[in-house]
C-alpha cells in the first residue's frame, strides 16, 4: 500500500509530510557523503523514524563532525555508524572497508561530491572535464565496490542538482522539467556520466533507482561551501557586528528576479519518499521548497535577523556597474545571447577586506565558532556572489 493512503503529518516547520506502512520496519541504508549537506540531514530525515530504519553506515572519508552530530538525539546517533571511505581509491579497498564493517544495505543514498579547483579567475563550474572525471570515479569505484562485498540494494538513489539542466553554464529552458532532454551541445556534464553508470549497474544487479534534483541547497552544518545562503549571512552577521548596512551587490534586474531553494532536510524527506514507493521506482524527481524569494525581500530580512543598520537596495547608476561578457558563446537553450552578470561589487572582494576578517575573529572569539569561510574565500563566498545577483540573470 503507497502512502497516498495513509494520513499525512508534520514535522517542525514541514508540513504535509507522508506517512507509510507499519509493516515497513528494520530497514539498513548506505548514505555516502554523510558529513556533507545533503548526506547529512538526509540522515537526519531518515533518523525521525525509529523502527523503520534500524541502521544507517555513514560512508565518507571523514565522519560528520561533533557539532552537526550533536543535532541528533542520542537515539539516532546510536543508529549511525562511520565506515571511512575513500571513495576515489579502487573499489577492492573499499569493498574491504565496507566488509570490515559488515555493512549491509536494503537502500543507498549517494552525495558524495568533489569540486576540483578552476583555474584562477575561473568559475566554479568552468573545469567540465576535471570535474567529469573526478565525479564519475567517486561513483564508479563506489558501485564496483557494492559489488565486490556483495552488496545490492533495493533501491540507490543519486542526487544531483539543478546543473542538470545547464544553468551554470547560461540560459536554461525553464521551468525546469525532469523529462527534458540531455544538454550535450555545452561539453561534458558530469551528472550525466552519473547517470549512465547509475542505470549500468541497476540494469546489471535488479535495482531499482532514484535521482533526485535539488536546487540552491540550504542547511545547517558546519561547512558546506555550496549552501548559497551561507556566505550571505556570514556577510550579515560582520556588517552588523560593525554597525553598518548591508549592501547589495547586484543590478537592478537581480534586486527583482525570483529565486528558489532547497532545504536539505526537507530534500531528505522526499528522497526517503522516493525510495520507498513502488510507483517511484527509476524515476528523477526535481527539488524544491517551492517558497520563490527576490532579493528585495531577503536583504530586508538579513539586515532584521543579524540585527544591521538597514539595507541598500540595487546600483542604479549603469555606469558603476561591472559587465561580465563571455563573448560569443552557446547558451543551454542552443539559442539567444548568453549570460551577462552584472554587479556593483562581489562578497569574494569583501571578504579579501583585513577589516571583515578581523570582524569574523571577533564573532567567533565571542559565540565560539570552529568554523572559519575566510580560510578559502574563493571555496565559500564565490557561491555566495551567484546567490547575490545571479537570479535576474538565471531567468
Amino acid at each position: 500500500m503507497g502512502s497516498q493512503h495513509l494520513p499525512l503529518q508534520t514535522r517542525g516547520i514541514f508540513h504535509s509530510l507522508p506517512t507509510f506502512s507499519p509493516e515497513l520496519k528494520g530497514l539498513t541504508a548506505i548514505v555516502t557523503g554523510a558529513n556533507g549537506i545533503s548526506g547529512f540531514h538526509t540522515m537526519r530525515a531518515l533518523l525521525d523514524s525509529p523502527e523503520r530504519w534500524s541502521k544507517l553506515w555513514a560512508a565518507s572519508r571523514r565522519p560528520p563532525p561533533e557539532e552537526m552530530m550533536a543535532l541528533l538525539t542520542q537515539d539516532q546517533r546510536s543508529r549511525v555508524e562511520h565506515v571511512a571511505c575513500d571513495f576515489l581509491e579502487e573499489p577492492e579497498a573499499i569493498a574491504r572497508q565496507l566488509g570490515e564493517k559488515g555493512v549491509k544495505a536494503d537502500y543507498v543514498f549517494f552525495y558524495s561530491y568533489a569540486q576540483p579547483k578552476p583555474k584562477p579567475g575561473a568559475h566554479a563550474w568552468s573545469n567540465a572535464e576535471e570535474l567529469s572525471k573526478t565525479n564519475s570515479a567517486l561513483l564508479r569505484n563506489f558501485l564496483g565496490a557494492l559489488e565486490h562485498a556483495k552488496i545490492t540494494p533495493k533501491r540507490f538513489l543519486l542526487q544531483t542538482g539543478a546543473k542538470n539542466y545547464g544553468t551554470h553554464l547560461g540560459p536554461a529552458r525553464t521551468p525546469y522539467t525532469e523529462s527534458d532532454p540531455r544538454v550535450t551541445h555545452l561539453g561534458p556534464n558530469f551528472y550525466y556520466g552519473q547517470e549512465d553508470l547509475l542505470f549500468e549497474y541497476c540494469k546489471k544487479h535488479n535495482t531499482h533507482w532514484n535521482i533526485i534534483c535539488p536546487g540552491w541547497i540550504i542547511g545547517a552544518v558546519n561547512n558546506a561551501a555550496m549552501n548559497a545562503l551561507h556566505p550571505l549571512a556570514v556577510y550579515a552577521a560582520v556588517q552588523a557586528h560593525k554597525g553598518e548596512k548591508l549592501n547589495y551587490p547586484g543590478a537592478y534586474e537581480s534586486w527583482l528576479a525570483v529565486t528558489e531553494h532547497s532545504t536539505a532536510y526537507l530534500t531528505g524527506y522526499l528522497s526517503e519518499w522516493a525510495v520507498l514507493e513502488d510507483k517511484c521506482q527509476d524515476q528523477k524527481f526535481n527539488s524544491s521548497d517551492t517558497c520563490p524569494i527576490p532579493n528585495n525581500r531577503l536583504w530586508p530580512e538579513l539586515a532584521r535577523w543579524y540585527g544591521a543598520k538597514g539595507y541598500t537596495g540595487p546600483e542604479l547608476d549603469e555606469s558603476k556597474l561591472t559587465v561580465l561578457d563571455p563573448g560569443n558563446v552557446p547558451t543551454p537553450l542552443g539559442y539567444g545571447p548568453p549570460r551577462k552578470p552584472r554587479f556593483a561589487w562581489t562578497l569574494s572582494g569583501w571578504a579579501q577586506q583585513e577589516e571583515n576578517q578581523k570582524a569574523w575573529k571577533e564573532i567567533s572569539a565571542k559565540h565560539k565558532l570552529t568554523h572559519n569561510p575566510f580560510e578559502d574565500i574563493e571555496a565559500h563566498f564565490q557561491f555566495g556572489d551567484f546567490a547575490a545577483w545571479g537570479p535576474g540573470e538565471l531567468q
